[in-house]
């Protein structure tokens, strides 16, 4: 019996964009698209009502913007958050780094294509995440500092030398099958790893993790 398919909500103030982002995501396997918002008010109100999967968002709408959408339907304060990418037309944009402060679990261009859109999807509905892969260093590395850095605060406890080779290697954009290969260890012993420098460091995903490393200075920027 096939697993039902991921229901992902779109939103984006650019009908065409709009309309092609659901087209492209309704012809995946294993993905529907259950609804499409035209700006942020319409997007939180669409995802409270159907609980999608996902949330794929635009950053610039207008109105309420993808950043304080993310937020309220993602941030620290949500009891029960949603998965939200983000998806915005440049790679630089400041406004990205607040959306991942906000709660999104991944970050993709618009330019991306339908493969890349898909591992997003699937990567947020299991509680992964994917960041461009051309910008995860760049991004981070720009935008580490620019607002109070409340990971810096946050006591790392005692990070084994294990710990800090998986952590650098989350922060360089590798995915768990890729980290098993260049550590040598098993996939289980990734996700174990990976489960316990979110405990220590007390965030919720990969993307937290990622800005983690960069706020610490454990990846050269």
């Amino acid at each position: 019996m096939n697993a039902p398919a991921l229901r992902v909500l779109v939103a984006d103030d650019q009908e065409i964009v709009r309309t092609g982002l659901a087209m492209i995501l309704d012809a995946q396997p294993g993905i529907e698209v259950i609804g499409a918002a035209a700006d942020g008010e319409q997007a939180v109100r669409l995802a409270l009502e159907r609980r999608p999967d996902v949330c794929l968002f635009d950053i610039r709408m207008p109105g309420l913007d993808g950043i304080e959408a993310t937020r309220r339907l993602a941030g620290p304060a949500v009891a029960d958050p949603l998965a939200v990418v983000v998806i915005t037309t440049f790679d630089l944009d400041e406004y990205v780094y607040a959306a991942l402060r906000a709660g999104a679990r991944g970050f993709l261009l618009k330019e991306a294509g339908p493969v890349l859109l898909a591992q997003a999807v699937h990567a947020a509905a299991r509680g992964d995440a994917l960041i461009a892969p051309s910008v995860t260093a760049r991004l981070l590395a720009a935008f580490v500092g620019s607002e109070p850095a409340a990971a810096q605060h946050r006591s790392a406890g005692t990070l084994t030398e294990r710990e800090e080779h998986v952590l650098a290697a989350v922060a360089r954009g590798r995915t768990n099958s890729e980290i098993a290969t260049e550590l040598h260890i098993s996939l289980s012993t990734v996700k174990t790893h990976i489960a316990s420098l979110m405990a220590k460091l007390g965030v919720r995903n990969r993307v937290e993790l990622v800005i983690w490393a960069y706020e610490t200075d454990r990846v050269r920027r």
